[in-house]
């Protein structure tokens, strides 16, 4: 759990979370965190911005899309499927 990609992603959710890093596990959910609707809109254009991605729109409907908001790990796991996407 200690890659780059999932760490950053961890200080990016705790960013918006307003907790420490440490506070925010592989398993937390962003419900957990008490991330909204409206953060995790903020959260996904931080992520989008820091690997220079674009997440689906529909990625809050876990069913429309391949993009899983699930916990943190699925959150990290798509945005390395996505990073690998667009190098490939």
């Amino acid at each position: 759990m200690s890659d780059d990609v999932t760490q950053k992603i961890i200080g990016i959710i705790a960013e918006q979370a307003v907790l420490d890093p440490s506070e925010v596990t592989p398993e937390s959910t962003l419900e957990d965190l008490g991330i909204d609707s409206l953060g995790l809109v903020e959260t996904v254009f931080a992520i989008e911005e820091a690997f220079d991605i674009s997440i689906p729109f529909n990625a809050n409907d876990p069913a429309a899309s391949e993009f899983d908001i699930s916990n943190v790990q699925a959150i990290s796991d798509a945005v390395k499927g996505l990073i690998a996407e667009k190098q490939g």
